[in-house]
């Protein structure tokens, strides 16, 4: 027959382990409290969420009563909302939420009759002044620099001598791929 002993603990290990207990208690407390705290300072990154078509003033302005659809298409890019239900009315909506601010959003209805746009509701409408004016199309320069000679790192150079290379230092230019 086995006999089982149990051990109890001390009275003064108990004691310290009730003071351990209620320190990791206060710690964790205070942890969360502070925690909690920061949630207003923007630590974490909150992305940009955009939705639907980018409308812009330009494209809207393009728009006159009388054009098809192909070429409202061709301005606007296809409607977010083609309802099967009313084929004549073309939905164009974009919305920004912001990753910190307020959202922001933009609409603009397109109504066909017989094929032809007779008339444009939303947010957006277009601007006889901006229809007047010619537009300029938008010019880009794309500079390119010449290749910067750069000397060759630590690396480079281990690597040529462990591969018998011989290393040009004044002229060095990297390597072209083909």
């Amino acid at each position: 027959m086995q006999t089982w002993v149990i051990m109890l603990p001390s009275i003064s290990g108990n004691i310290i382990g009730l003071r351990m207990q209620k320190l990791l208690i206060i710690i964790s407390v205070i942890a969360s409290m502070l925690s909690t705290g920061c949630s207003n300072y923007h630590l974490v990154h909150k992305i940009d969420i955009q939705q639907g078509n980018v409308i812009n003033q330009d494209e809207v302005n393009l728009l006159e009563p009388g054009m098809t659809r192909r070429q409202v298409r061709f301005i606007m890019g296809s409607p977010m909302i083609a309802d099967v239900f009313h084929q004549d009315r073309w939905d164009y909506v974009y919305v920004l939420w912001p990753g910190y601010g307020e959202p922001t959003g933009m609409r603009i209805t397109l109504f066909f009759d017989d094929d032809l746009l007779i008339r444009t509701t939303g947010t957006l409408h277009p601007d006889e002044a901006g229809r007047d004016a010619p537009s300029r199309p938008k010019q880009v320069t794309l500079v390119v620099p010449p290749e910067e000679r750069v000397p060759p790192g630590i690396l480079n150079k281990m690597w040529h001598w462990l591969t018998f290379r011989k290393v040009d230092e004044q002229n060095y230019a990297p390597e072209e791929k083909l």
